[in-house]
């Protein structure tokens, strides 16, 4: 079925030049001096210059060409009906290590949406495989200058990579990284590492053959594949030991000490997870490159110490330890395992520091996914409330805001923290994800 023309505009800021010129919600925008768009980065690219002429259709299917004359780069203020403007790009790979090919049904059908949309790597920080993206859509990319684009690589070996992404055309992909390069496009990238698949020496290939991509792939991180447990049926991958994670660790500490002298870059890191697995120290603040690749657990934890410690110093400078004075607080947090080690660490501090205030910290098995489901984004609502059902939670129970979907207040399962404050008789309150907002939250008002 053909798509009919034009895009639906949402809404129009207050104040604008929309409202100004008298566009209204539900009128269309056909086009912009001339030409149709396709998607969002159509319409920025083409709103940039100080005179615009701009198609639109009213509900009557009157057309109106509005002249507007404006600052450079300045907005209209229009808010579409869809964010990108088009409709989403679906995944074409049947990856080995997919996650959402590891979760059971009957979840909501958002949920099994797979996206390689390359224009979601620029609004939401997206990882993409490259598989889906036509010579236009690199073409685009290079001539609005968008970046940086995040890309999905998991190994730089086209056999291994089309056998790992069950994708014919995943090797010949990989090419549009040269074009990316070479037209000055920042990047950053992301490899999935499956045990005995693609680390080791294919792993050193990989981080080999990214380095002459510096320095506009300005980041890889590496990531342990998640494992859930309804993999049957599905590709036989194995969990990583203490002994992987060990060598994963010295293998990309190596890279970063050959690389860093040269480009003022480690270029690239090993996520959270390693060093927990590994039983090792986080790397300091400084080895991050300014925290690049924080949506895939690079130096979330790190980050989340250093606002912490922060935080700490603010208020015993500010006198909220005179200011407390003994107060009685009792509260609970949970936290998925792979961080329950650290949040225990800050909150043990806390109690030192503020008598009278306890803090118990409870570390949610993942029940749902799977005990090797251990970060704290994939905690469901029926496992908090099958492990805190029994134990004293004080006056108050904080959630960290990422086991939320965005913007509500349900989790994974449907659960809504409404449900989990009745089922447990708390209150229920939502923690945002800095060291300064636990400090505050732990402490509450005062």
């Amino acid at each position: 079925m053909k798509r009919e023309k034009g895009h639906l505009i949402l809404s129009v800021q207050q104040g604008s030049i929309a409202e100004e010129m008298e566009i209204e919600a539900g009128v269309k925008l056909l086009a912009i001096n001339g030409e149709e768009l396709e998607d969002i980065f159509d319409y920025q690219y083409m709103i940039q210059d100080e005179y615009v002429e701009v198609l639109i259709k009213k509900p009557s299917g009157e057309e109106w060409v509005l002249e507007i004359d404006k600052d450079y780069d300045e907005d209209l203020g229009l808010e579409f009906e869809n964010g990108l403007m088009d409709d989403y790009r679906s995944c074409c790979n049947k990856c080995i290590f997919c996650f959402i090919d590891q979760m059971p049904k009957g979840m909501r059908d958002t949920l099994y949406f797979k996206d390689d949309d390359s224009r979601l790597s620029f609004l939401q920080g997206n990882y993409v495989t490259l598989t889906n993206m036509s010579d236009k859509d690199v073409e685009r990319i290079i001539k609005y200058h968008m970046s940086p684009i995040n890309i999905s690589f998991q190994t730089t070996n086209p056999k291994l990579r089309c056998m790992m992404l069950n994708n014919r055309f995943a090797g010949d992909a990989l090419k549009k990284v040269e074009r990316f390069y070479e037209a000055g496009i920042e990047m950053n990238g992301q490899i999935v590492l499956c045990k005995g698949i693609n680390d080791g020496a294919e792993l050193e290939r990989s981080i080999s053959d990214l380095t002459k991509y510096l320095p506009f792939l300005r980041s890889v991180s590496v990531v342990p594949v998640g494992l859930s447990k309804y993999r049957e049926g599905l590709y036989p991958l194995e969990p990583f030991t203490k002994e992987d994670a060990q060598k994963v660790l010295e293998l990309i500490h190596a890279w970063q000490d050959k690389l860093y002298p040269e480009y003022g870059l480690h270029f690239v890191h090993a996520s959270d997870e390693w060093y927990v697995l590994a039983q090792q120290e986080l790397p300091q603040e400084d080895n991050y490159d300014g925290y690049l690749q924080l949506e895939n657990g690079v130096g979330m934890l790190r980050l989340l110490m250093e606002e912490f410690q922060d935080s700490m110093d603010q208020l015993k400078e500010s006198g909220a330890i005179e200011r407390w004075n003994g107060r009685q607080r009792e509260i609970s947090t949970v936290t998925g395992r792979i961080s329950f080690p650290y949040i225990k660490r800050m909150a043990e501090e806390m109690e030192r520091v503020f008598e009278g205030l306890k803090v118990h910290v409870h570390p949610i098995r993942n029940d749902f996914f799977g005990e090797m489901i251990t970060v704290t984004g994939l905690i469901c609502g029926q496992d908090i409330i099958a492990q805190l059902k029994d134990e004293n939670l004080g006056e108050e129970l904080l959630l960290p805001q990422n086991v939320l979907r965005s913007g509500e207040s349900v989790l994974l399962d449907d659960i809504t923290t409404d449900e989990i404050g009745k089922t447990l008789q708390v209150r229920v309150n939502i923690v945002k994800s800095s060291g300064y907002d636990f400090t505050e939250s732990i402490l509450g008002e005062f």
